[in-house]
């Protein structure tokens, strides 16, 4: 009697995988752009491009941070500034996209509250630490050039970039952890299912 046919079975992750797939920046993409070409031999790394539990949630953090605070420009400085943080490039690059016209209305809205709030608060102190801080180092006048925008709503910036940054860090690290041993548990779980299907068949019978 042969022993049952072991059916092969594909990974559930396989759609996943192929939509992620087509998300992520290709290198032609940095080949190609005449911003980043000078620079292509730095952010084409091997090692910017791999993808491991380092450099994936620092690049989702960087990419998330610069999509935030940057209104422009957002793949140029998040591709550049992956190289002096060895980020994952393409974790950065598809992070960024927080930053889209859709919802950039609604982020600066909020960053302004949120400036505002905090401004005032430090003006109702003695000593007004926030803006006696930014004045003195001229952290006031780099977050509006950067920003674009008033000091209320370029603080605000600042501290949503800062807060979506860190979350994205510590989420992405959680996710990848989850995600190595899912896999690692459903490699497991078929090993132990060739076992037992071997075990059932017995030994194959002499000719």
């Amino acid at each position: 009697m042969s022993a049952p046919p072991v059916i092969e079975r594909k990974p559930r992750d396989t759609a996943l995988s192929a939509r992620l797939g087509r998300l992520i920046p290709q290198r032609e993409h940095i080949e190609n752009s005449r911003w980043l070409r000078p620079f292509a031999g730095s952010v084409l790394r091997s090692d910017l491009w791999r993808f491991t539990r380092r450099s994936v949630p620092r690049g989702v953090a960087l990419g998330l941070f610069i999509g935030v605070i940057i209104p422009m420009a957002h793949f140029i400085v998040a591709a550049l500034l992956a190289v002096f943080v060895r980020a994952n490039v393409p974790a950065a690059l598809v992070a960024t996209f927080v930053g889209n016209p859709v919802t950039v209305l609604a982020l600066w809205a909020l960053a302004y509250k949120v400036g505002e709030l905090m401004l005032h608060a430090d003006a109702m102190t003695a000593i007004a630490p926030v803006a006696r801080t930014m004045q003195q180092t001229q952290t006031d006048v780099l977050l509006q050039r950067i920003t674009g925008a008033g000091l209320d709503t370029a603080l605000g910036l600042l501290v949503i970039a800062s807060l979506t940054a860190s979350v994205g860090f510590l989420l992405t690290g959680w996710v990848w952890r989850w995600w190595v041993a899912r896999k690692r548990a459903a490699r497991l779980a078929l090993a132990l299912e060739r076992r037992a299907l071997r075990a059932q068949a017995g030994p194959h019978p002499l000719p």
